[in-house]
């Protein structure tokens, strides 16, 4: 598989390093994201007319606001969960963890990461802020307990942003959200196949309909189905709206 991102080391502390700031941007700039941060999803933050949704650092209580700026917050803190998540599955490997699992896994780390900064970056004043995970169910030391924590993110992501797509208003942002959650399918898939290996789970009838489309779920939905791993409060009453 060939890396995007190239890991300094295996503990996660890469965020910081010269090379890995190079690599998103030569990332962004390939999926045709950095010229839309200065165009399109910032232009969109700045004309929405509410409030900030969270001033950065303060309380446990997060609303995510409206309008597309509600929408990419929601998809911000996705992204933020995903990443910490598996930030957390390098840092400690799962016994027996295999080379070409590692690599894998060090790959959908950078990629959230990417996605989380470039959220962050894009909504400025508007972003919520950092999220507190809460990873206290799975155990890290058992390969069944990442994966399986790995396949529910992975179909969660894509999930959430099928059904949140709909709710965009700019078309720049929607094509934004395409390309994301392009990636987010293929973790998904991967993750899938970790699993269940050369089966036909990869795309499974639990997530890919009769008609070949795959689930889209309300905002409501996700957001109660993954408030187990988040300590803060997270309020989308008005996402999208």
């Amino acid at each position: 598989m060939n890396r995007l991102m190239k890991s300094k080391n295996d503990s996660g502390k890469e965020e910081g390093a010269s090379a890995s700031v190079v690599n998103r941007r030569l990332f962004l700039r390939s999926a045709g994201l950095a010229t839309s941060l200065g165009t399109i999803v910032i232009a969109a933050a700045c004309n929405d007319d509410d409030p900030d949704p969270m001033i950065p650092g303060t309380g446990d209580s997060v609303d995510l606001g409206s309008g597309d700026v509600g929408v990419l917050n929601y998809a911000y803190a996705l992204e933020q969960l995903e990443a910490a998540f598996y930030t957390q599955v390098i840092a400690t490997p799962f016994a027996g963890i295999t080379d070409a699992e590692k690599t894998i896994l060090t790959d959908i780390r950078d990629h959230e990461i990417i996605h989380r900064d470039f959220f962050k970056k894009a909504l400025g004043d508007k972003a919520i802020k950092d999220l507190t995970p809460n990873f206290a169910t799975i155990d890290f030391t058992k390969r069944d307990s990442v994966l399986g924590a790995a396949k529910l993110f992975e179909d969660t992501g894509v999930a959430a942003y099928n059904g949140a797509g709909r709710l965009l208003k700019d078309a720049g942002n929607l094509l934004l959200a395409g390309k994301i959650v392009s990636v987010e399918a293929r973790h998904a898939a991967v993750i899938r196949d970790l699993l269940k290996p050369k089966s036909a789970d990869f795309a499974g009838d639990d997530i890919i309909n009769e008609n070949g489309f795959d689930k889209a779920v309300a905002p409501a939905d996700i957001l109660a189905a993954v408030k187990g791993y988040v300590k803060d409060t997270i309020t989308g009453a008005n996402v999208g709206k």
